[in-house]
């Protein structure tokens, strides 16, 4: 079934389940609520995604590729890794309006109680770990030390530093409370002192 401007239902469920987590979150979420939006059969969730948690890691999925494509044509520039560090801080509000963040967090959630909802989550992370490793082992090639860390385990700090803003910012947690934002912009400018000056 082809909508009139051409969607096809697969791909209207993914927009209309991705809307309906940004309104709802996963536990308020509704397969018919997501069919009413996108316009389509209740069954054709089950049809094209078995069931509603797949349907929800098919949305992970497809905003995880989308967004990995993204930074890895923002790193594949020629920049020296401060400016890298700032393209992800603004990815990040990017990242937060479109509502990927939220859903990732919401997987995250999930997963903690359900492990083929872990499983799906941790190879989405992954793509995210690989790209961040090669990252740190290109600047680590290009200043010829990280200090004590590894290319991994700068990539699994920086990892981490966005992974836990997103979720206090998720829950409401203000800047002036928890300052995560700017904490995060401020790494970018230590990194341009040891990137420029070498301290």
């Amino acid at each position: 079934m082809v909508a009139a401007d051409g969607t096809g239902v697969r791909e209207r469920l993914l927009a209309a389940t991705r809307r309906c987590l940004l309104d709802n979150g996963f536990a308020g979420l509704s397969t018919r609520v997501v069919a009413d939006t996108a316009g389509v059969p209740l069954s054709q969730i089950h049809y094209h995604f078995g069931s509603k948690q797949q349907l929800v890691l098919a949305v992970l999925d497809a905003e995880n590729e989308r967004l990995l494509r993204r930074q890895r044509a923002l790193y594949d520039q020629q920049i020296p890794l401060w400016k890298r560090w700032e393209q992800a801080c603004d990815a990040l509000e990017d990242d937060l309006a479109s509502g990927y963040v939220r859903v990732l967090q919401e997987m995250i959630a999930a997963g903690w109680s359900d492990a083929r909802v872990s499983e799906a989550v941790r190879a989405s992370l992954a793509g995210w770990y690989t790209l961040l490793e090669s990252v740190a082992g290109e600047a680590e090639e290009r200043v010829g030390s990280l200090g004590p860390f590894t290319a991994g385990e700068i990539a699994a700090l920086t990892a981490h530093a966005f992974l836990g803003a997103e979720a206090v910012i998720l829950l409401g947690v203000t800047e002036e409370t928890v300052p995560a934002r700017s904490a995060l912009r401020k790494i970018g400018l230590l990194l341009r002192d040891i990137e420029e000056t070498g301290t």
